[in-house]
């Protein structure tokens, strides 16, 4: 029988997307395939130990979503285009695959299970669906505010508004963050794919209401999970989000923050693995 360590073997892959997207991943250990969908301003090291801890269980594919990493892009983005990268990752790993996404790849995971791919599972982490008009989530307009300072190659500035506006940081943390040249300069390096996960939120951070349609249609059974350190906006996107899809549940984690996926896996590896293997 193989030890824990040969079936946890990373292997690094690539595939091709519909439209010739090559689609850079790591595949590691053995069983059911789970595939990780990461968040806004990050790529496959994020979850690299997250990765780890459940391929102790799965076959886990940790991949970099187009333009990022060492994944190529596309002459002209769409969300329809990352659906479909994850198509073509769901058909390497046999046709069919549990999902995991954190943040904004939560809701690119939701849409994905929403088109009709084959997803035996789907696990959320703090989608950042804005549903009540308390300021939560970012001002109107963000999406060109984003488009104008990319467009200047103001990549730094894109990066911090993003974390201020978008994620609520501090400006202060910002500004820690841009003291640590090997952080900050990943950071901007996938400034130019905040459009991406902008136009994956779509309109679901108006402050409204979040409609049965299209959720509705992510029909494999889900696990909404939150942290009890993030503030009270993603609490009530996941109580809004439980209520429209047909098979899901909320858990709340203690202790846990936005950026659980990145700085406490270990925390976070034991609800994912219950949820997926039960």
């Amino acid at each position: 029988m193989s030890s824990t360590r040969e079936k946890a073997a990373k292997v690094e892959s690539t595939t091709v997307s519909a439209d010739g997207t090559t689609i850079a991943f790591d595949k590691s250990g053995e069983g059911p395939a789970v595939i990780l969908v990461a968040s806004a301003l990050a790529d496959r090291s994020d979850a690299k130990r997250l990765a780890g801890l459940l391929a102790e269980h799965f076959t886990v594919v940790n991949y970099d979503r187009r333009g990022r990493g060492a994944s190529s892009d596309g002459a002209a983005y769409a969300v329809e285009r990352e659906i479909e990268d994850i198509a073509a990752l769901i058909d390497h790993v046999g046709g069919s695959a549990s999902l995991f996404g954190s943040s904004s790849g939560a809701v690119l995971a939701l849409r994905a299970a929403a088109a009709g791919l084959k997803v035996n599972k789907l696990a959320v982490y703090e989608p950042p669906f804005s549903v009540t008009s308390d300021g939560f989530g970012p001002p109107a307009g963000f999406g060109s505010q984003i488009d104008t300072l990319l467009a200047e190659d103001r990549r730094s500035d894109a990066v911090k508004a993003f974390m201020v506006k978008a994620q609520g940081m501090p400006s202060f943390m910002v500004g820690a963050m841009r003291l640590m040249p090997g952080v900050w300069s990943n950071l901007k390096g996938l400034a130019n794919t905040l459009p991406y996960d902008i136009a994956v939120m779509g309109d679901t951070q108006q402050g409204k209401p979040l409609p049965a349609e299209p959720w509705s249609a992510a029909s494999a059974p889900t696990l909404v999970l939150t942290g009890s350190k993030s503030p009270d906006g993603f609490q009530r996107a996941a109580k809004e989000l439980t209520g429209v899809l047909p098979d899901a549940s909320h858990r709340t984690l203690n202790g846990l923050n936005h950026g659980a996926v990145a700085m406490a896996p270990k925390k976070l590896a034991p609800e994912l693995i219950e949820f997926l293997r039960g």
